[in-house]
């Protein structure tokens, strides 16, 4: 009896997930496969506040020690001339990302780390700027990847797959009350600092994260160079960035591989052909 109960309830959550709404996915760029309906299980809203609030209780604690980047810093300022060329992009793979209250910081740390938040909060470290010595395509590889997480809503796909993972003997009770199950999720203290995915989702976002830099004028062939500066870095020392994001080899293979689909964007961008454009120079 409790086979049939545990193949009812999932069922039940299967036509749920189903349910929701489809991201966008542009005619033109790079080709992705459509993001997991199971984050459907997990209130976007709920989790975006969630986001919103630890993203202000880092900033206040960056802030009372000195550690968070003034309007007036010159790596602020370019960080949000990159993000201001990016943004009006991003609705091209999320629609509900035009309602978001968007934010870019820099927080002095020497950890080489970057991260975007569910709801577009977004975050940069002085060391993945300065340890890595990026140019601004480099830099806009890095905030299109981070900000291609949160369009793509990989957060709310890892906690509705983890949660249903969790559910045991209350699988029943849970499925009855679906809404329940996203809000057991954001109430348990999920820290979306340093949110780990899975390899797919790394996949996804390095190359929604190269669309998106192409489509803005970046040029998108800066990801071999941004990856082998990682995989230089990830020889001399471990970096947080790299816990959680896999580099290597077949990294790039696959950036390289995309790179005829997003040439003519970049191109489009700056006025040029693909045949026109000169060879990259990091």
């Amino acid at each position: 009896m409790k086979k049939y109960l545990l193949l009812s309830a999932f069922l039940l959550l299967g036509a749920c997930a189903t349910s929701g709404q489809k991201h966008l996915a542009p005619s033109d760029g790079v080709k992705v496969g459509e993001s997991s309906s199971l984050r459907n299980l997990v209130p976007a809203s709920q989790l975006e506040q969630t986001a919103a609030r630890q993203y202000q209780d880092m900033k206040k604690a960056a802030s009372a020690k000195n550690g968070l980047g003034a309007d007036n810093n010159p790596q602020v300022i370019r960080l949000r001339a990159i993000a201001k060329r990016i943004l009006p992009y991003a609705s091209v793979w999320n629609p509900d990302a035009q309602n978001w209250k968007w934010e870019i910081n820099l927080f002095v740390s020497s950890e080489v780390n970057a991260f975007c938040m569910p709801g577009g909060k977004i975050a940069f470290y002085t060391g993945i700027l300065e340890k890595l010595n990026l140019n601004d395509d480099e830099v806009a590889t890095v905030m299109g990847h981070e900000i291609a997480h949160a369009l793509r809503e990989h957060a709310r796909d890892r906690m509705a797959k983890s949660q249903l993972g969790n559910l045991g003997a209350n699988v029943l009770s849970q499925a009855l009350g679906l809404g329940s199950l996203g809000s057991q999720a954001i109430n348990q203290g999920v820290q979306l600092v340093g949110l780990s995915f899975s390899r797919s989702d790394e996949k996804d976002a390095d190359l929604v994260g190269m669309d998106l830099a192409a489509r803005a004028g970046y040029d998108p062939r800066a990801g071999v160079s941004l990856w082998q500066k990682m995989g230089q870095l990830s020889k001399e020392r471990p970096a947080e960035w790299l816990s959680t994001h896999p580099s290597g080899d077949s990294r790039i293979y696959e950036i390289q591989r995309n790179l005829f689909d997003v040439l003519p964007l970049y191109a489009k961008a700056k006025n040029t052909t693909v045949d026109q454009l000169p060879d990259y120079r990091p």
